[in-house]
């Protein structure tokens, strides 16, 4: 295990058995997960994942450890729970979040995410369609001035919004991925850029086995 990866066990390791201390009735409500003796359920970007309890771990639906950005992401969403319910769905972008101030993560955002949408997907609007709808996603109706209007729901108290102009003889292509406003409460700003990145990622992946 090279120096990266025992780091990473590291956080992983100390993610969950923050998790085994959380009440986890007094969340399940607020997060809209479901839970039972030995299992905590969440969907993420229309997959379910486990917390198994007496296991301590975090795994897919085959029993599987994900990725370690995912089991960031998950572990971060039942730690940071509110003590109340956010219900604020205005769309919003990445840089509009209270703590987003630093310079690093707006790039991070727009290179990780943004750019690696329209890198893929300049010229494939209809491609960039069935790939999101293959992860979930439902074409968003109302009036944007965009080609393409995509809504994902990330986690159950998250969605994400993917607004798209393709290229043509004197634009370039325009990417452009909003979020709730409430989600600042539910998701640290570096947990809601990894989030977006990994549906470029998966956008991506999607496309290639289309």
């Amino acid at each position: 295990m090279n120096q990266s990866s025992e780091i990473f066990e590291k956080y992983y390791r100390d993610y969950c058995d923050q998790i085994a201390k959380t009440n986890l009735a007094s969340i399940q409500n607020i997060l809209g997960i479901e839970t039972d003796e030995d299992q905590i359920l969440i969907r993420f970007f229309n997959k379910d994942y486990h917390y198994l309890i007496s296991q301590n771990e975090i795994t897919d639906t085959s029993g599987n450890r994900p990725d370690y950005r995912i089991c960031v992401i998950l572990a971060k969403y039942i730690l940071l729970c509110p003590e109340q319910l956010h219900n604020d769905t205005k769309w919003v972008s990445f840089k509009d979040f209270k703590k987003t101030s630093h310079f690093t993560n707006v790039n991070f955002f727009k290179s990780d995410t943004e750019q690696v949408i329209l890198k893929h997907f300049s010229g494939r609007l209809d491609e960039l369609f069935k790939a999101g709808k293959k992860l979930g996603g439902v074409r968003y109706e109302a009036d944007m001035p965009y080609d393409l209007a995509i809504k994902f729901d990330a986690l159950p108290r998250i969605s994400l919004l993917l607004l798209f102009n393709d290229r043509d003889e004197e634009f370039p292509a325009q990417c452009t991925v909003l979020f709730q406003k409430h989600s600042e409460f539910y998701l640290d700003p570096e947990s809601l850029g990894i989030t977006s990145a990994v549906l470029a990622n998966n956008l991506i992946k999607t496309m290639q086995n289309l």
